[in-house]
């Protein structure tokens, strides 16, 4: 886990690039109801401004909240690396995906022009988000992130 600011916004940097790409080419998926190379182009060219969106709601808005909540009911200081790592990011996805899910359907009443479904197109993809984000952020994206994070910048490396 990131021990300082510039650390925590290089790995905060690592994993909304690896959440936010998979949760898009997934999303333009369930929309289209399959996967193709042109769901995952349409994926990819939705990433950027997905990606920036992210970044400013992880940075700025949920990760401080996420952690306190986190120590403050599920963890201690002196709880595992373990607990700790599936308590914040569970504290993590959760917010995420209400936020990216109000993202997604901005964007798809954006995009369709018909602003009447706006709030069940994102009610309705926050549960499917929910259940695709959390398992893929603890068994794939956290893993990844955290090993490309520390074989990158080996501990002790950044300090503030």
């Amino acid at each position: 886990m990131p021990q300082n600011k510039r650390e925590s916004l290089i790995y905060t940097f690592l994993m909304c690039f690896l959440m936010v790409l998979w949760m898009s080419i997934y999303n333009v998926a369930l929309h289209n109801g399959e996967v193709s190379l042109q769901i995952i182009r349409e994926g990819w060219l939705g990433f950027p401004i997905a990606f920036i969106y992210a970044l400013i709601m992880d940075w700025f808005i949920v990760s401080k909240r996420a952690k306190g909540v986190a120590f403050r009911f599920l963890i201690k200081p002196n709880s595992s690396s373990l607990k700790k790592v599936i308590s914040i990011s569970c504290c993590m996805v959760i917010p995420m995906v209400v936020l990216m899910s109000l993202y997604g359907g901005l964007e798809a009443c954006f995009s369709s022009g018909n602003w009447n479904q706006f709030l069940l197109i994102w009610l309705s993809n926050v549960p499917k988000n929910i259940v695709m984000a959390l398992p893929f952020q603890l068994i794939i994206a956290g893993p990844v992130a955290r090993k490309i994070f520390r074989s990158v910048i080996p501990e002790g490396m950044l300090v503030e």
